[in-house]
This record gives structure tokens, sequence and C-alpha cells, in this order.
């Protein structure tokens, strides 16, 4: 069951604005500093239909990954969750494009029915709601991350 309130901060976010209790804060894991590594697109994907799939989701791995080692710290310890991310993502699309050429309704021995994709594609954007919130990725949750100290050189990834 849900506990009711605002998500606790992770350690280290408490931690660098100062607002870190042992009484009341939970230090929580420690991961090595590491950056996720990109997974093998076609060993996770395999088959000759799935190229739109392994394609969307290399793209979305480009786009993201990096800034989120960056603004938030994420490390090869959680890389599931990213990887997780990026095949939502890119089946909600899979999803999305499906409904656009077969429509919301489909026919059937039985009559007109919603079609399947309407369900799949409902269940994939839940399922992306929470990873969004999980990794910060919605203005709303973004505002939650506090990014880790820079070692103070420029070569921060939006330069």
């Amino acid at each position: 069951m849900a506990v009711p309130g605002q998500k606790p901060k992770p350690h280290i976010q408490a931690v660098r604005e100062g607002t870190f209790r042992p009484d009341r804060n939970s230090e929580g894991a420690r991961f090595a500093p590491l950056s996720p590594i990109e997974p093998d697109w076609s060993e996770l994907l395999p088959g000759d239909d799935t190229d739109d799939v392994r394609s969307k989701a290399r793209d979305v791995w480009a786009r993201t990954i990096p800034a989120l080692v960056h603004s938030a710290g994420l490390t090869d310890a959680q890389r599931e969750t990213a990887i997780e991310y990026c095949l939502t993502v890119a089946r909600l699309w899979q999803a999305e494009r499906e409904l656009s050429r077969t429509g919301l309704v489909v026919e059937t021995e039985r009559g007109n029915v919603k079609s399947p994709w309407v369900t799949i594609a409902h269940q994939y954007r839940s399922h992306f709601r929470s990873l969004v919130g999980e990794l910060g990725l919605s203005p709303a949750s973004a505002t939650r991350i506090t990014p880790p100290e820079s070692g103070g050189d420029d070569d921060g990834i939006f330069d």
C-alpha cells in the first residue's frame, strides 16, 4: 500500500541540499559512479520484425540516458531501469503506430470491438508514467532531483 505524502528524497540529494538527518533519512543504497552501458538491442530484441522497436529504443537511450547520468547521477547499477524506460517508450510508439494503422475499433466475427492495441498502449503509458517519475523526467519530478555537484570541469553534457 502506498504511503501518503511526499516521496522521500534520495540520500545523496538530502546530503547535497544539507537537509539530511540520520533520524529521518535513510542512507539507502550506494552505487559505484559508473555510467550505464548501452545494451545490445539486437540481442535484447531478437527477430526481424523488431527493427523499429530497436531503432526507437536506441534513439531514446542516446537522447535520455547521457542526460540522466549528468543531471541525476544515474549509474550502471540502475541500468535495468534505464533499459526498461527505453523499451517502454519504444513499445508505446509501436502501439501508437499500430493504432494509427488499424484504428481504435476492429472488426471481428462478433462485430466491432475495441482494438487490442488500445489496451496495450494504455498499459505501456501507465508504466511510462511510473518510470518518468522514478527517473525524474517529467517537469514535476525533475524539481525533486538535485544534480550532482560538478567537479569544476566545464565539460558538461550540454556544452
